[in-house]
């Protein structure tokens, strides 16, 4: 899929002519340097590498609109006290061009995105994964935005549930339903706010050729609150043989470890119809995800 493809229907065609534009008109020490599309097209944010060192990320839809400016304010302040590269933003551009939302200049971070079964270490991977969350939880929430992934489950349930009527005849429906209608009985989170990502997500992940996490990217979602969305990646990543570790890192008793299990679901059944015509990849994760949480029985 190029990267000029129109992933929501709102949305601006984002392509590297734009970008060009963009960092001419606006960052002319910039404007010589080659802009490359990069492999994965995007689903929120289109991302392109802008020569060897930098990228450059625009939102692809309004809802990701706010993630440039906030990145800007709080990654330079939670980077030093997490124990794996984050993005570096260099500077927020502005609206032009036809383009109707600022977006973003960064350090480029090298590594490749993990593979869905095929993790060379998935139990280092869900350590080094747990150990960046706890990281991240342990900086001082003091002053900092909410994330918009610490809303209660109970938030979701309408489009959750109009999700599972829409993937009638794809997914089993009933056992859909009945764990949704079971995990808006858990007990809410009772904890202080913390820091969380809000979207660990393949696509987020950078790992080094040992299979070894080696960065964190895309924290458009991150702000404080219930920190349970950080789990979703024992479903959407990790093989059930390595989500003892992950869990038992994060120290995530049975209630959070199914509202975790219950986020996870809620975001991959709101993906499938959505995105299924525009992003292939994601909606696969999505059916994948699906399938890991109904087999799952580890709570």
């Amino acid at each position: 899929m190029c990267a000029a493809t129109r992933m929501h229907p709102d949305g601006p065609v984002v392509d590297a002519a734009l970008v060009r534009r963009l960092i001419s008109a606006q960052f002319p020490q910039w404007e010589r340097l080659p802009v490359t599309p990069v492999p994965a097209p995007g689903a929120d944010n289109a991302m392109f590498r802008l020569g060897p060192e930098l990228a450059v990320r625009l939102p692809r839809v309004g809802w990701a609109a706010g993630g440039p400016r906030r990145e800007q304010q709080w990654l330079s302040r939670l980077a030093p006290r997490l124990p794996l590269p984050v993005p570096a933003p260099l500077a927020v551009g502005r609206p032009a061009a036809g383009y109707p939302w600022e977006w973003s200049v960064l350090h480029w971070l090298d590594g490749a995105n993990p593979v869905v079964g095929a993790l060379a270490a998935p139990e280092g991977l869900a350590r080094d994964l747990a150990g960046f969350v706890n990281a991240l939880r342990a900086v001082d929430p003091a002053g900092a935005p909410a994330s918009q992934r610490s809303a209660p489950l109970a938030s979701r349930d309408g489009a959750t549930r109009a999700a599972i009527a829409q993937l009638s005849g794809s997914i089993d429906t009933a056992a859909a339903t009945a764990l949704w209608d079971k995990a808006l009985r858990l007990p809410e989170y009772a904890g202080p706010p913390v820091w969380l990502h809000g979207d660990l997500t393949p696509g987020n992940l950078l790992l080094a050729r040992t299979g070894r996490l080696s960065a964190v990217i895309d924290f458009a979602l991150m702000g404080v609150g219930d920190p349970t969305a950080d789990l979703i990646a024992a479903w959407n990543l990790l093989p059930a043989t390595a989500r003892p570790a992950f869990r038992a890192a994060l120290h995530a008793d049975d209630a959070m470890w199914a509202r975790g299990r219950a986020w996870a679901f809620s975001i991959a059944l709101v993906t499938i119809p959505y995105y299924r015509h525009t992003d292939q990849a994601l909606t696969a994760n999505a059916r994948h995800v699906v399938r890991e949480v109904l087999a799952d029985r580890s709570v």
